[in-house]
């Protein structure tokens, strides 16, 4: 019998957290992976952050807003810190956190270097579990930087596979794992296993250690430093780590041979003798026993475990966190906690989808919803103070980044794309990563979705900010696309509608709508310039910048996501309206104003639209200083962006709102022009639903035809970003002595433009394709099975939206599955010693569904959760 999806030991957890009973999120994984290179820790007046705070700098200079670790876990506000150093006998420094290269350094920019996985998760944490592979041999640090600044843009990235370092299988698995007891209390194991053929050694040193919040210079007032400096001392075989405001903790390990080492987390600076940051990095690996203690106190203290293990052999370090005062699990008890924490993980997934997924897809979803929670991290930054400096630190003369910030201040647990590459929020990617951190923990996805519209986030004037390199880029507005299904999945789960939530975000996202009409219609004809908005490259201009044509870009996918903006407000209206009608006002206004987005898309008198009849089309138009339009005909993402404004409301939902219905009849009687950008809204107002949408039937038909062309968008991964017949048939543009153009790139960017780490010219991206899906279902549930198409163009065969929309589906989820040779199409290529677990891309090569990009569950991958988690529903529904 399938487990009712709200009963497991977790869910019971989840409601202790939610009624305020037991603060279980307490403790977490909330340390990044790379502080370095972060714009938080820049204090140059350059603004180059990958050079003001390197990987080289990182052992021995300590933070200012955060910390990182290698399978790191801490405090809500990261106060204390746990993570895992290792070293090998052979590296030059102690493995402490991971190394990848700078955005510069790379020939298609930022790539970790490392092999990792995170292999489980609970939304609580109470257990979490990750995998990292450490080579026997000195890590190839000087390889991998000079060998990728010797490749360029048309050469393919160089790994740590690619260095031959893992060939023999001489590596450890180094495998962490954190169970709690309770809120307060939990077992930390690290297991390593030689996989090599010969003996090797590893010292383990599970690190216990404060953020530096003492030593930045003030004296008085709101940022005066920790009331007294936090300490970490041995008692014993114990640690006592006791801090001001978090309280105090002790740390025991079983292992009674470890050693015990005290240090500071402290700036070493100039080769200064003492103790500081690098101090278990020069004992262990240069000798200096004054570098770091075995007795009295420090703010950096670690277990040093020193080991041996024969080919196969496997050690495992336990360890046992409690706060002072409490009565610790017995180690007989740590045990049996991490073996029934393990399996509750279980439960938990296999109470989601009611036990509906094949083993190969239940590794998947629980791989990749691992992912989403090890990727929780603690997010400190005060733009004001940043820019002033501290008193110890060199001040600011002159700042680049998000001056027009000085508003935001944050301090808070926010979802991160991946806490490597993008340890930093980015508000249009946390928006996807609250669909399935929806079904893990709805909670905590309603969080994120209010924190982000809240007053320290929000700018003044209503803009949402983007990422931390630039608060002021534009993302795509997705904010209440995501609140409206994240309302959803909480109430078919729960039974409860939480209007609540809803009408809190819907009034902030009215100043975010007000703002986007303000700011980003050039010529106020409901025909938007969004600019990059997160597409990056699918341009052949930096849509962000002034054209080199001059003039500007009336943007097909600009223009079609404010027209799918304004239905996801429609929608909400009309929802909050059902219990109050003060809300038909505000849906008669973005009914009003898609109906001016549509017919400005569509043309409507001498105005041409974006619509291109012959080409059967949407495309961007180069609008030229001297009011000369050229138009862009590039088959790409920004034609198909116009099929997610679409939204089918049934009779049922109208009919309570008497006058929303009579403004709907008005327009049909005065208003034929802009009433008939609404498909069939006359056979609405008889009783049946609406459609309102961009496409019309012949606009749809043609759309979804080159759609699902395989010449041309559809792969077998997916749809992809830039129609496969540019390949053969380059778009060149010439005009005023401007010449570009824009082909078809599958894989990784040919083209330094974003700094050729992005790629939007041809592979598959997971958050697209998600839209489109959801899109083509609100079609079916219009067309319903009067309606369809051929699946793929040219085939013959012909499907229904709705069975269209779950072959894409399906095809989406196979990039993570093993296909007939056993093989998951993204990790083709990968030559590995190991059975590869499935890791999660930032996107996928569109002709072979090779993973790309950002490796570690970057957040939007996380969609294929919500995907398994709809097939497991279809599978139960028979």
């Amino acid at each position: 019998m399938a487990m009712d999806a709200r009963h497991s030991a977790e869910h019971d957890r989840l409601r202790q957290h939610r009624s305020g009973e037991m603060n279980w999120l307490w403790w977490g994984p909330y340390l990044s992976e790379r502080q370095w290179g972060t714009v938080r820790e820049d204090t140059s007046d350059t603004g180059d952050a990958w050079n003001s705070f390197t990987h080289d700098q990182a052992r021995s200079r300590a933070y200012r807003w955060g910390e990182d670790a290698i399978g790191g876990f801490s405090d809500v506000e990261q106060r204390i810190c746990l993570g895992v150093g290792m070293w090998n006998g052979n590296d030059p420094i102690i493995k402490e956190r991971l190394f990848g290269l700078a955005g510069p350094e790379g020939n298609h920019g930022e790539d970790v270097k490392e092999e990792y996985w995170y292999t489980a998760g609970t939304p609580t944490h109470s257990f979490m579990e990750m995998r990292y592979a450490y080579p026997h041999r000195a890590y190839p640090y000087v390889d991998l930087v000079e060998t990728n600044a010797a490749r360029g843009y048309g050469d393919p990235e160089y790994k740590l596979l690619d260095t031959g370092i893992f060939d023999d299988g001489a590596y450890f698995d180094v495998d962490i794992t954190y169970a709690k007891h309770d809120p307060d209390q939990l077992v930390w194991a690290i297991h390593v296993t030689n996989r090599g053929t010969a003996p090797a050694r590893c010292v383990v040193l599970p690190t216990v250690w404060f953020r530096n919040t003492w030593r930045w210079g003030y004296e008085s007032g709101p940022l005066q430093a920790t009331p007294h400096k936090p300490e970490v001392w041995r008692t014993g075989r114990m640690l006592t780590a006791a801090h001001p405001t978090a309280g105090e903790f002790v740390l025991e390990a079983d292992d009674a041979d470890a050693e015990i080492w005290l240090t500071e987390n402290e700036t070493r600076v100039d080769g200064a003798p003492g103790l500081f940051k690098d101090g278990f990095h020069r004992r262990l690996i240069h000798g200096e026993r004054a570098a770091a203690t075995t007795e009295g106190s420090g703010t950096k203290a670690a277990f040093v475990v020193d080991v041996s293990l024969a080919a196969g052999e496997q050690r495992r370090v336990l360890l046992r966190l409690a706060r002072s005062g409490d009565n610790p699990c017995s180690w007989d008890d740590a045990e049996e906690l991490l073996a029934r924490r393990r399996t509750e993980c279980d439960e938990f997934y296999t109470a989601l989808c009611g036990g509906a997924l094949t083993a190969d897809e239940a590794v998947v979803l629980q791989q990749a919803a691992a992912g989403l929670l090890w990727n929780k991290q603690f997010y400190y930054l005060d733009i004001p103070q940043w820019i002033r400096g501290d008193p110890i630190a060199p001040r600011h003369t002159r700042r680049i980044r998000n001056r027009d910030w000085t508003h935001l201040n944050t301090l808070d647990i926010i979802s991160m794309p991946d806490a490597w590459e993008y340890p930093w929020f980015a508000a249009w990617d946390l928006a996807f990563h609250t669909i399935p951190l929806a079904a893990l923990d709805a909670g905590f996805a309603k969080e994120q979705l209010v924190l982000m519209l809240r007053e320290w986030y929000m700018h003044p004037n209503g803009q949402l900010p983007a990422y931390e390199w630039n608060f002021s880029d534009v993302n795509p507005p997705v904010h209440a696309w995501a609140a409206w299904h994240v309302y959803q999945i909480d109430a078919a789960a729960t039974g409860v509608k939480d209007t609540g939530f809803l009408e809190r975000v819907f009034h902030k996202l009215l100043i975010n709508f007000t703002w986007w009409v303000n700011r980003k219609d050039h010529d106020g004809n409901n025909v938007f310039q969004g600019g990059f908005l997160g597409l990056d490259n699918i341009s052949m201009f930096n849509r962000s910048e002034e054209l080199p044509t001059g003039g500007h870009i009336d943007q097909s996918d600009g223009t079609a996501w404010m027209a799918f903006y304004t239905l996801e407000m429609l929608k909400i209206a009309i929802e909050l309206a059902q219990d109050n009608s003060v809300y038909e006002d505000v849906a008669t206004k973005f009914f009003e104003h898609f109906l001016a987005i549509a017919t400005a898309m569509g043309g409507a008198g001498s105005a041409p639209g974006l619509w291109d009849d012959e080409l059967g089309f949407f495309f961007d138009a180069v609008h030229l200083p001297d009011d000369r339009k050229i138009v862009l005909r590039v088959r790409s993402l920004v034609g198909l962006i116009p099929l997610l404004a679409v939204e089918c409301v049934t009779a049922d939902r109208l009919e309570p709102l008497r006058d929303f219905m009579r403004r709907m009849e008005w327009f049909v009687t005065h208003r034929r022009g802009l009433a008939g950008a609404i498909v069939d809204l006359d056979v609405r107002l008889s009783g049946m639903s609406t459609l309102f949408s961009l496409m019309t039937p012949r606009r749809l038909t043609e759309t979804l035809r080159r759609m699902l062309d395989p010449a041309e968008f559809l792969s077998d991964f997916g749809i992809r970003s830039l129609s496969k017949a540019h390949e053969e048939e380059p778009y060149v543009f010439n005009e005023g002595g401007v010449h570009a153009s824009i082909t078809y790139e599958p894989g990784l960017s040919r083209s330094p433009l974003f700094g050729g780490n992005s790629n939007w010219r041809g592979p598959v991206w997971m958050p697209i394709n998600f839209l489109i899906i959801e899109a083509l279902r609100e079609f079916a549930e219009y067309y319903g099975d009067a309606a369809v198409v051929e699946h793929p163009s040219g085939s013959g065969r012909e499907m229904t939206l709705g069975e269209v929309a779950d072959e894409v589906e399906d095809r989406l989820c196979g990039l993570f599955l093993p296909d007939e040779d056993g093989v998951r199409p993204s990790l083709r290529g990968r030559q590995t010693p190991w059975e590869e677990p499935p890791l999660f891309h930032e996107y996928f090569h569109g002709d072979t569904g090779q993973g790309l990009g950002a490796a570690h569950q970057t957040g939007w991958t996380g969609l294929v959760v919500t995907m398994l988690l709809r097939r497991a529903e279809r599978r139960r529904a028979g």
